[in-house]
């Protein structure tokens, strides 16, 4: 019992002098000295100051272990307020729940050749002037600011990014950059097919192709456009070029390809594909409902009924999906549960819309104007800082789907897919 006294001793002791030394360190700071507070207070009461100086052997274990448990929680809490703070570049993209962001989204374009009505208002959008919109020259300067602060993965959206005669330049452009890893880009593949040696060549190393029917009617019908078989044909192309993954994304609605699930894991028997199956979610003009909403408990159900229990996969922290290996088939199934099974707590994505605006966070509306910054003539350590002002503010975590329907955000075409 002396022993675990001791011990404790010396860890108050430490939690203590941490807290001294972290108010020193911000003292210039009013909110970071309101966070240091607070965290001093809670180490405090849990221990108070009379007990520092003299624990009593008649202490009982188990009270003892709790306090300590609690005390090593503030001081991870110290710790992490300490690299959300940080003005260096390694720090820069730590949000303050110690989120470590590394993966860049930028949009390309705001216009499409589908109008998919998740995507697309009936009723259009507004479209950004031209100039207002990301040249190329932009889009490699913000990869580079963001790649010195450690992202290694980026990808490339729109709207449609083959609508963008540019966007063979652009991943160039990007994969040239030092610490960029891995350059992908999110397509319909309508036009894709023929410009995919190219993006190759170019350095674009995976591809995820939106497809939400198997069946050219249908296809048409969803899409208010014809160009299904393009789109086989742009996967086909995609997986015989071996790009190191293929993934067909497959938002699912009730009542109008739910009906598919079974055909669409069948793709996976021969084709090195992966299948993600996304849960409808929540944007401006897309007239979600729960009625419409196919669950992920749901969708597996289905798979499993045809083809037996799913092989879980070893996924890492900030896999926005939950894959599985289907015995027997050369390719795998994933689905995406923004909807009933959020992944916030591992999130590792930043988003860059066409106009230039940063979203730290897809269902959240808060932006702020990075092109605007780089056309005032803002330098690269201005921009991260800028940039690192809006990743300390982002959530825990986005609401709930109810909420998330009520409230105001972009339709998905303005914010990137």
């Amino acid at each position: 019992m002396r022993h675990r006294s001791r011990a404790m001793l010396h860890r108050v002791a430490s939690s203590i002098a941490a807290s001294r030394a972290l108010k020193a360190e911000t003292k210039t700071s009013t909110t970071v000295a309101k966070m240091w507070t607070t965290c001093r207070e809670a180490t405090l009461t849990t221990v108070s100051q009379p007990a520092e100086a003299s624990l009593r052997p008649s202490l009982r274990a188990e009270e003892t272990d709790e306090r300590a448990f609690r005390i090593d929680d503030d001081a991870r809490k110290l710790a992490a307020m300490r690299a959300s703070t940080s003005t260096s570049p390694r720090d820069a993209l730590v949000d303050g729940f110690g989120r470590r962001h590394n993966y860049l989204r930028i949009s390309l374009t705001e216009r499409c050749n589908l109008r998919c009505g998740y995507c697309m208002p009936e009723e259009g959008v507004d479209l950004t002037p031209n100039g207002d919109l990301l040249t190329a020259e932009e889009i490699e300067r913000l990869v580079r600011v963001f790649a010195s602060a450690g992202v290694d993965k980026v990808r490339l959206t729109g709207g449609e990014p083959t609508v963008r005669k540019d966007l063979e330049e652009v991943v160039k452009r990007a994969a040239s950059v030092p610490g960029i890893r891995d350059v992908s880009v999110t397509t319909n593949g309508v036009t894709l097919e023929k410009r995919l040696e190219k993006l190759k060549a170019n350095g674009l190393t995976r591809l995820n192709i939106s497809l939400d029917t198997l069946v050219p009617a249908k296809f048409e019908f969803m899409t208010r456009r014809k160009g299904q078989e393009r789109v086989m044909a742009s996967i086909n192309k995609a997986v015989e070029l071996g790009f190191d993954s293929v993934k067909v994304n497959v938002v699912v609605m009730r009542g109008q390809n739910d009906d598919e699930i079974v055909d669409f894991v069948e793709l996976t028997k021969d084709k090195p594909i992966n299948v993600r199956f996304i849960e409808y979610m929540p944007f401006d003009g897309n007239k979600w409902s729960m009625k419409k909403m196919i669950s992920y408990a749901e969708m597996k159900t289905r798979v499993e009924e045809r083809f037996g229990a799913l092989q879980r996969l070893a996924d890492p922290k900030e896999e926005v999906a939950k894959n599985f290996s289907i015995p027997g088939h050369a390719g795998t199934v994933s689905f995406i549960t923004s909807m009933t099974n959020s992944f916030c707590s591992g999130c590792n994505r930043l988003r860059i819309m066409a106009d230039g605006n940063l979203k730290v966070c897809l269902f959240g509306n808060s932006e702020v104007s990075l092109r605007d910054s780089m056309r005032s003539g803002d330098d690269d350590d201005r921009l991260l800082s800028v940039i690192s002002a809006a990743v300390k503010r982002k959530k825990a975590a986005h609401a709930g789907m109810h909420e998330l329907a009520a409230s105001d955000n972009r339709a998905m075409i303005k914010i990137g897919g």
